[in-house]
């Protein structure tokens, strides 16, 4: 039968290749060191859970919940808006709670895309700013990831020679998967191109807290003028240690928040109450649980650059984020990232994320997640050296190290 339209408009999603590979050698015993899906290990703060287990027990809050999130976690996101940026929300018509911030970007697609727009987005970049408005009619027009003075002269040809003109423009930093970080300077000049050109700038800060150096990222509504024209969106999932507890925000420019708001109304009853609560419990404390979950990444960064570096498989220092972006080596790049990748799990036991599944722009590259231990991390780098230092003799009949794409 012919594909429906929808999922006809969705390229293949590659990582699948990667998770079936891990789940077969699983299955045969295999013990897969799991670099590859961003999926925190760290349990979930205990005072947060406490106050999930107490709230549950009052049979009024397994009700249906309200789709754009309870009065007091909206009052508390605003807060934390105040007084981590200094950005001042209308909690009633400026902040509305999503499942997570995947959730919010896909359904802020369906509620402004008309079929056809032309939708700016960064190359590479986490598949859903891209997927989310192909699959509401969108056309994606591939944008550089880079924070800098070369962002803005691919814009401005994009601008020139998209009919219709581009309807938004995507941001994403701390990025994943690339970890670049964006400065407030940068952020001024987008805003001014997006006001000149009547363009809305949708921004993924979800790794607003996941920092080793430097200042805390910026958000883009801290600059004059930003709300008018933008909405950002934020997750607890990384921040809080909560990722199967599906909380985020959307927040910014009232009329954005609106049809936000009005498409998630029809589609969902927001997220159950006791989450709810506990989100706002853990968003109204002292910041002690967000500063533990920095730490602890940072020390696996440590130790990820520097066993890495030493088994010949050079990671660059991420400044935030839960991600490593790393050049292929050399002697490999020619494969592409997901034969690379496919090798790793095959012939070292880890797993990575491919780059090309984040963009064709990324495919020398595969992404590192930060979720094992430091001692899993460094058995990691242990099985990867191995693996380079035999390639030559183990794989000569099995695939071709010179050959070029």
């Amino acid at each position: 039968m012919e594909e429906f339209h929808k999922v006809r408009r969705l390229p293949p999603y590659v990582f699948e290749q990667v998770n079936r590979l891990k789940a077969s050698a699983r299955a045969g015993g295999a013990d897969i060191i799991d670099l590859g899906m961003g999926n925190p290990d760290l349990p979930t703060p205990q005072a947060i859970v406490d106050k999930l287990c107490e709230v549950v027990q009052d049979p009024r809050t397994h009700r249906y919940s309200s789709s754009k999130g309870i009065p007091g976690l909206r009052r508390a996101q605003a807060a934390y808006y105040a007084r981590r940026f200094g950005v001042k929300l209308n909690p009633d018509t400026q902040v509305v709670a999503t499942l997570g911030s995947k959730e919010g970007f896909a359904n802020m697609a369906q509620a402004i895309t008309a079929p056809g727009d032309v939708i700016l987005c960064p190359n590479p970049t986490y598949p859903i700013h891209a997927f989310g408005f192909l699959m509401a009619g969108g056309v994606i027009r591939s944008m550089s990831v880079e924070p800098d003075e070369s962002f803005f002269p691919p814009l401005e040809r994009a601008v020139r020679h998209s009919i219709p003109k581009p309807l938004a423009l995507i941001l994403n930093y701390p990025s994943n998967p690339t970890a670049l970080v964006a400065t407030l300077d940068f952020y001024k000049d987008v805003i001014a191109f997006a006001k000149k050109h009547d363009i809305i700038v949708l921004s993924d800060l979800a790794y607003s807290e996941i920092y080793f150096d430097g200042a805390p990222p910026p958000s883009v509504l801290e600059v004059p003028g930003a709300m008018d024209v933008t909405v950002e969106f934020t997750s607890m999932s990384k921040t809080f240690s909560m990722p199967g507890w599906r909380m985020g925000f959307a927040v910014g420019n009232e009329r954005l928040i609106a049809a936000l708001t009005r498409v998630k109304s029809y589609l969902d009853y927001g997220a159950f109450t006791p989450i709810q609560v506990a989100a706002t419990h853990a968003l109204n404390g002292d910041g002690s649980d967000i500063a533990e979950v920095r730490n602890v990444y940072k020390r696996r960064r440590d130790v990820m650059v520097e066993s890495f570096g030493k088994a010949g498989f050079e990671v660059p220092p991420p400044a935030a984020t839960m991600f490593a972006w790393a050049k292929i080596p050399e002697k490999f790049r020619h494969l592409g990232s997901l034969e690379f990748s496919k090798l790793l799990v095959e012939k070292a036991d880890v797993a990575v994320a491919p780059g090309i599944g984040f963009g064709e722009q990324g495919d020398d590259y595969v992404r590192l997640a930060l979720v094992e231990n430091e001692h899993r991390i460094r058995q990691a780098a242990r099985n990867i050296k191995k693996f380079m230092s035999t390639a030559d003799e183990t794989m000569h009949n099995v695939i071709s190290l010179n050959a070029h794409r």
